[in-house]
């Protein structure tokens, strides 16, 4: 067994591993930047969810699930949310409904807890507008032509986060020129809403209605529900600039706190078969599409086989490779029942690799030499490895001898699915009787059936598995 050692983060801000310390052990905070809920959420927007959900459970290991507080929130009003509502012609709130629903049974698909609090933007105004005045009456914000812009020379050591000068913060910010910006670095926290938009009463004394910018959002979300300082605050590395380091500048100036947030972790970029996911490349991927093919915990332990802050290259290859590791443990669960007792603990190795800046590859590992353990039968390292493969969230009763598409068919036609599986194991029979021909017929008999067999070795055991998946969609009606 390994020996226990702290947990270590790296810190964006620092730009180290720094062991982390919690500023109360009875209340562990973090916040995660969440969705803006126009549309279904692509496979990127699935990399922070995943990675933080990890955290998550490893801080509720550590500290207690009583004493961590995890809040990710829903942008509920933005741009794209305005334009997607207008060009299909619905209500903005029933808009953000559907895709707010949409993007939880997608994750939750995916094996993420919920949040301890998931904040909707439009449910905090009243906190996003105290804390604009705050920011105008102390000097660092001002009003102009209805809007009120943060004034960036205000803070000495703005660009902190993402270590870069200001003249190479303006070239990478795309910033809007406006004749009623003091410097040109400055930006919205609250602007006037055009006909059609969200509204509401403005603060400082603007008679015209309007809406807030999207950085001060989770700014006001943080402090209503973490306080003015908190442990953590997570996100895509995409965020480090503008919107976190906007995010640190306004909490900060608002309360004069040297700090928003002590440790600041980010996720590396993802790509699709090599290039940049785009729409104009046709590569674009949403999680909602994924899982017509793939299972969730596919989609999971093949986010996690790369480390967070590592770029991850999304290839179907990749997904496949997920889809076998998870095959081969299924039996380990199917033969022990599936899941976890009470009182199971997952290995201390998974737990320490987690520990050491979230080591998700090398908690893989170990969970692959706990699965060679737990194929002996040993009682202790079935417990351990069906506790840590639960710790790290993943369902592997579902992935006994079955592929994705064969969980849908046991889903949808239950008694089919039996009779394919008293089918393929007469046939696992057959061929260990060197009746080879009776094992063809029985292959030949489920491709009637729109029934493909797949047999590999198990690089662990060097046994032979049969899987399964189907290739008809019309397979029922060709079986009856």
């Amino acid at each position: 067994m390994a020996e226990a050692h702290p947990l270590m983060l790296y810190n964006t801000l620092t730009r180290r591993k720094e062991r982390f310390e919690p500023l109360d052990p009875d209340n562990v905070r973090m916040y995660v930047c969440g969705p803006t809920v126009y549309d279904y959420a692509h496979i990127g927007n699935a990399r922070p969810v995943i990675v933080f959900d990890v955290l998550f459970r490893l801080l509720r290991d550590i500290y207690g699930p009583e004493h961590v507080t995890y809040v990710r929130n829903i942008t509920d009003v933005d741009d794209k949310i305005n334009a997607r509502a207008a060009q299909e012609g619905v209500p903005i709130r029933d808009l953000t409904k559907r895709t707010t629903q949409q993007f939880h049974d997608d994750i939750a698909a995916l094996g993420v807890l919920p949040p301890t609090v998931e904040p909707r933007a439009t449910e905090h105004i009243a906190e996003m507008k105290r804390m604009i005045k705050a920011l105008v009456d102390n000097g660092h914000a001002y009003v102009a032509e209805d809007h009120v812009l943060f004034n960036v020379p205000s803070m000495p050591d703005y660009g902190r986060l993402s270590n870069r000068s200001l003249e190479e913060m303006e070239a990478g910010a795309r910033v809007e020129v406006a004749p009623y910006k003091k410097d040109p670095m400055d930006f919205v926290l609250w602007k006037p809403s055009k006909e059609g938009e969200p509204s509401w009463p403005s603060p400082c004394g603007i008679k015209t209605r309007g809406r807030p910018g999207w950085h001060i959002e989770c700014s006001a979300m943080a402090e209503k529900h973490l306080g003015d300082t908190f442990d953590i605050h997570g996100g895509g590395i995409d965020l480090v600039f503008p919107h976190h380091e906007n995010e640190i500048a306004q909490s900060r100036c608002a309360h004069d706190a040297p700090l928003m947030a002590r440790f600041w972790l980010h996720n590396g970029f993802l790509q699709v078969e090599g290039e940049k996911m785009s729409k104009s490349l046709g590569n674009f991927v949403t999680i909602h599409d994924l899982l017509k093919e793939w299972s969730g915990e596919v989609i999971r332990l093949n986010m996690l086989r790369t480390h967070y802050r590592q770029p991850i290259d999304w290839t179907r290859k990749s997904l496949e490779e997920s889809r076998a590791t998870l095959e081969r443990w299924g039996e380990i669960s199917v033969n022990s029942g599936g899941m976890p007792g009470e009182g199971w603990l997952p290995s201390a190795d998974v737990v320490e690799a987690l520990k050491d800046d979230l080591n998700t590859p090398l908690a893989i590992a170990r969970l692959h030499e706990l699965a060679k353990e737990a194929k002996s039968g040993a009682a202790a390292f079935v417990e351990q490895w069906l506790a840590s493969a639960t710790f790290l969230g993943f369902d592997v009763s579902r992935w006994h001898g079955r592929s994705q598409s064969a969980n849908v068919l046991e889903d949808a036609d239950p008694e089919l699915a039996k009779r394919v599986k008293r089918l393929v194991a007469a046939r696992s029979k057959a061929r260990k009787a060197k009746d080879f021909k009776e094992g063809d017929r029985i292959r030949d008999e489920l491709a009637a059936m729109g029934i493909a067999l797949k047999d590999s070795k198990d690089p662990e055991t060097g046994e032979t598995v049969t899987t399964w998946e189907v290739l008809s969609s019309g397979a029922r009606e060709v079986a009856r």
